[in-house]
């Protein structure tokens, strides 16, 4: 898409009060903030999408930290599982840099962009199904003008939505793959899939998820990616 396309669909994401609760959450979590970020003007608002709008590579996530993204207002910016994310991006090739702290660090994703199947931080970091569904224009927008080739799913919810999105795209048929670690789907279209643990903190301090685990994983993407140039 071009960049206009871009900004005009991720100022219509900030601008969005379809949620009232996350809306309510998000802001209250800006107001009240944390300890170690006293002196942060938190964003508080939905978070867009981040990266190439011509990106081949769409990461989904779940949704944006209450002090990660939330506050920062960029997609896994702030937080442990941002750490985890970007230093895997840069170790392959789709990130500039590997470090992600705020909006204006100079960070620049390459042939990637980062997307969320819930673009609000929900209490408990659980958004309700309706919640999910009123962010599905969001997600069918981006696919729709991205027009990736790979989608990495972080998470059960974000391999459901893409497999939800490959349905109604009629790219796919049948029951649902199970979603795993290293899971990969090729869809009729000649998409594909590729799954991965979350890089939550609940994941990566008990040992689910580990840095080799996770780069593999990007290494498959670019394998893909690199076969279809």
């Amino acid at each position: 898409m071009s960049k206009r396309q871009w900004n005009e669909l991720n100022a219509h994401i900030v601008a969005c009060d379809r949620c009232p609760r996350l809306l309510e959450h998000c802001q209250k979590i800006a107001r009240e903030k944390r300890k170690a970020y006293l002196d942060w003007d938190y964003w508080g608002k939905p978070v867009e999408n981040f990266g190439d709008p011509k990106a081949d590579l769409l990461v989904v996530g779940l949704a944006p930290g209450a002090h990660g993204a939330n506050r920062t207002g960029r997609m896994f910016t702030g937080d442990r599982s941002g750490d985890w994310l970007y230093r895997a991006l840069h170790r392959v090739g789709f990130a500039n840099q590997a470090e992600s702290t705020d909006r204006d660090d100079g960070l620049k994703l390459i042939n990637c962009a980062i997307t969320n199947a819930c673009h609000c931080a929900p209490p408990d970091n659980k958004p309700t199904r309706e919640e999910i569904a009123n962010c599905r224009d969001w997600f069918d927008q981006t696919i729709s003008l991205l027009k990736p080739k790979v989608f990495l799913a972080l998470g059960q919810i974000g391999w459901r939505a893409v497999i939800d999105q490959a349905k109604h795209q009629g790219w796919y048929e049948g029951k649902i793959p199970k979603f795993a670690h290293a899971a990969s789907v090729q869809f009729a279209s000649g998409h594909w899939l590729l799954g991965s643990f979350h890089p939550s903190q609940q994941n990566t301090f008990t040992g689910r998820l580990t840095k080799e685990m996770l780069d593999a994983v990007f290494d498959e993407a670019r394998r893909l990616l690199d076969g279809n140039d």
